[in-house]
């Protein structure tokens, strides 16, 4: 297998990631920023209000981006097999 060919993969394969993972990792991050300002301002400490928004604001984002996320994910595997059936065969 040609070594510019493995670093092409690792690089999409990297790619893909960070798009997949890219928004839910921005609307904890956002949501939490949020919290804790609000945390702040209030002065109410208690754990289970950082934790739900979060978990409710990535499940929206997952229901909503969640098709867009599958089909990024098998369009890498597809390109994944195409390339080791070429090396293969």
């Amino acid at each position: 297998m040609d070594p510019t060919l493995v670093m092409d993969l690792c690089r999409r394969g990297m790619e893909v990631a960070l798009l997949v993972s890219l928004p839910i990792l921005a609307v904890a991050l956002f949501l939490g920023l949020l919290i804790s300002v609000f945390q702040a301002v209030t002065q109410v400490q208690e754990m289970t209000l950082t934790f739900v928004p979060k978990l409710i604001g990535m499940a929206i984002v997952v229901s909503l981006m969640g098709g867009w996320m599958l089909s990024t994910l098998v369009g890498f595997v597809h390109l994944c097999f195409e390339q080791a059936a070429r090396v293969g065969g």
